[in-house]
């Protein structure tokens, strides 16, 4: 069956509707791409047809190119993949250009057929590039809908055209947030930012394609870049309008970027070479940068865990076989910042939250927090009334244990202490049903321990929500070891529910985020208490990708909840302790009063509003910096190898069972420098060999904490990498 269908109405007018079979959401595909091309064809080709609507038959127009076809472009061409992938590229050039032209003559630029767009809801990546080649976009005034090119959020830019259409329709201060930032509009702010051509009501949106088609003239045809006199808007390089651009456009993406996504680089320079020669070498420039970021590993490594692993986890990769656990109602046990979080973002999914704290007031303004978000929302233009009620409608604040009765899960969100989560545990088991699960919200605690107060420790799981829980994408579940699966089940079907990526770990001291991110905040200390200049610290943090550095990471997450983790991770481990160092440096900051961003004070200094405004000028008296300073290579080798060594061991231990989990978690959890894919998909393109190495000299020079793991030794000696040998292809050979 064909991904497009054709039909020619009584008027001459053709209509190529996209329709994906099995497909919520129709994506590109080769078959497809050749589909389309035959059917313009048949349209440009028929004396009867007097134009052409490309529309879709489904809620929403498209989302974007299958990626397996740039996949198989590449093992297709053998020991060529970049002319594979640039010959495939250019042939969907040919393709969305023979739209464009419509066989009109290339002197006169007339006789073409014209070729409207009909976008019945969201449109992106190829979804756009098509329209784009289109001589008019009309959309649906439907308020979900969403258009936009938001390729580079997974490592690539748009190639198929997208790129070079957008700057010269909008010049490049105009398309840059569109194309940098992967900026997405519903239909209005589209049309308002000169995307597309026309918003109409949705009933209208086959009648207005229709009527524009039959009215449309020799003129209307020719896009401003194939006319003779085009100039692009806000100028080209070499123009003094444009030169400013162009330079204000490279020291941005350089700034946001540190130079560690290859992406945005080939991007600008798509555009910058581009905007300097005709449309069709330009074109080309776009294909041949296209084709060096698809060949580029980071992209690779960007593209597999930012969306083909990542939606494999949100759509239940490793969900267990059990019916369908979906939650009707939810009790949220604790009404401050993490529990009003929740509270908001499951009403905000269309669940009924019961939201109890210790007293009346506690839980008010726990559901006061979701009152703030909505009322923000209308402010700016995000939201309405009705649906602010709505939302509030579905959160019942109350002190009484009682009102739980009838959820199917808990999510315990109380203070970290196991004699205050016991308590609480037995107060809503004497009051919720038998078949409901319960889940605790915790970073530390250990889940197996929790359990013990629990009279059915196999419906007993850990949900560790990120902070703040409606902006951060990661759930961490974890089982403890008498967790079974319908509990698994319930939380990743939650989580799911609420939009948001889970990943399954099994129970052990910090789970996985944490246990990876308190060896980069402490590596950062230590680093600061061998007298290495605080400002090397953290840029060399920022230069490798990771977004904050791990001196103000701290400031963030407060120095005394650093302290209080220390005293507790060295009562359980004992003389096994390894941080002894980092902890002089914390407990001297919380004596001092400077507990972070929270106390307007810490390892950064902030103005009464609370603004950051640099390092603290004190840390220069009690860490005075060395005379020699470590190249910035080194640092950030210890700064990463810290964190990966311990993803590598969690993976040794069976707190990981999944790299993917390993790699989407690190990037979503903690920022784990995406242009890397995450700290599994690092050490492959680093090479274990290479990773061994780097370990080995650290070890020598700064301890043990660097000693390669066993795992990592072994693969380096066999040559294997960790998709190679513990992928998905890999398990399933």
């Amino acid at each position: 069956m064909t991904d497009f269908t054709y039909a020619v109405d009584a008027d001459g007018v053709a209509t190529i509707t996209w329709d994906v079979a099995g497909k919520s959401m129709n994506v590109m595909s080769l078959a497809g791409f050749q589909a389309l091309s035959d059917q313009v064809d048949a349209g440009l080709a028929d004396p009867a047809v007097k134009g052409i609507i490309i529309t879709s038959g489904k809620a929403d127009f498209a989302g974007g190119m299958d990626l397996n076809v740039l996949a198989k472009m590449k093992n297709d061409a053998g020991d060529n993949p970049a002319q594979g992938l640039f010959d495939g590229v250019m042939q969907m050039h040919k393709v969305l250009r023979k739209i464009e032209r419509a066989g009109m003559d290339p002197k006169t630029l007339k006789g073409g057929k014209p070729i409207v767009a009909a976008l019945p809801g969201t449109a992106v990546g190829i979804g756009l590039e098509v329209p784009l080649s289109c001589h008019r976009i009309i959309a649906a005034d439907n308020p979900k809908a969403k258009i936009g090119l938001p390729e580079i959020l997974v490592g690539i830019f748009p190639g198929a055209g997208g790129t070079t259409r957008l700057v010269r329709k909008l010049g490049a201060m105009g398309a840059s947030p569109f194309l940098l930032e992967g900026k997405l509009s519903d239909p209005k702010k589209a049309l308002s930012a000169g995307i597309i051509d026309e918003v109409v009501a949705p009933d209208q949106l086959l009648i207005r394609a229709k009527e524009w088609v039959l009215g449309a003239k020799d003129a209307d045809l020719v896009k401003p870049w194939d006319a003779k006199g085009y100039k692009m808007p806000g100028g080209t390089p070499y123009t003094p309008q444009g030169f400013m651009t162009f330079l204000g456009a490279s020291a941005m993406v350089h700034g946001k970027t540190y130079g560690v996504y290859p992406a945005a680089k080939a991007l600008l320079s798509a555009v910058y070479e581009g905007a300097q020669v005709p449309f069709d070498t330009a074109l080309k420039i776009e294909a041949r940068w296209f084709t060096n970021v698809m060949l580029n590993p980071s992209s690779g490594a960007m593209i597999r865990s930012l969306f083909l692993n990542k939606e494999a986890l949100e759509k239940g990769a490793n969900r267990p076989d059990a019916p369908d656990q979906r939650v009707k109602k939810l009790g949220v046990i604790g009404a401050g910042m993490m529990g009003a979080g929740i509270a908001y973002v499951s009403a905000l999914a269309g669940i009924e939250v019961v939201l109890i704290d210790a007293t009346q007031e506690a839980a008010d303004k726990g559901k006061g927090y979701a009152d703030g978000i909505l009322s923000k929302g209308i402010q700016r233009g995000k939201g309405t009334e009705a649906k602010r009620a709505e939302v509030l409608g579905r959160i019942t604040a109350t002190t009484d244990y009682t009102a739980l009765k009838g959820v199917d899960l808990i999510v315990e969100a109380v203070f970290e202490d196991m004699a205050v989560k016991a308590e609480v545990t037995k107060k809503v088991e004497a009051v919720v049903g038998p078949d409901c699960i319960y889940a605790t919200n915790t970073s530390t605690l250990p889940i197996s321990d929790l359990a013990k107060a629990s009279a059915h420790p196999e419906q007993f799981i850990g949900i560790h929500f990120f902070s703040p829980v409606d902006k951060m994408a990661l759930v961490e579940i974890i089982k403890g070891k008498a967790t079974g699966n319908r509990a698994v089940a319930k939380a990743l079907d939650y989580v799911r529910q609420i939009r948001k990526t889970p990943i399954v770990v099994n129970d052990a001291r910090f789970f996985y985020a944490n246990r990876c991110i308190i060896p980069y905040i402490n590596e950062g200390m230590r680093l600061l208490g061998e007298g290495v200049a605080p400002a090397l610290v953290e840029n060399a943090a920022k230069l490798v990708g990771m977004p904050l550095g791990p001196l103000q990471l701290v400031d963030e997450t407060s120095l005394d909840l650093g302290a209080k983790i220390a005293r507790a991770t060295k009562a359980a481990m004992g003389n096994a302790y390894p941080d002894s160092a980092v902890d002089d440096i914390v407990f001297w900051m919380v004596g001092q009063g400077r507990l972070g961003r929270k106390s307007n004070s810490g390892f950064y200094a902030y103005d009464a509003a609370g603004k950051r405004e640099g390092l603290w000028s004190g840390l220069a008296d009690r860490f005075p910096q060395a005379d020699t300073q470590p190249d910035v290579t080194e640092v950030q080798h210890r700064l990463l190898m810290a964190q990966v060594l311990e993803a590598v061991r969690a993976l040794e231990a069976g707190v990981l069972t999944d790299i993917r989990e390993g790699d989407v978690g690190a990037i979503l959890g903690w920022g784990f420098a995406p242009w890397s894919g995450g700290p599994f998909s690092w050490l492959d393109i680093l090479g274990a060999g290479r990773a061994v190495e780097i370990c080995d000299d650290l070890t020598a020079r700064f301890g043990d904490r660097f000693a390669a793991p066993p795992l990592l030794r072994e693969m380096a000696a066999k040559g294997q990498s960790f998709y190679g040998r513990f992928g998905t292809q890999a398990k399933a050979a």
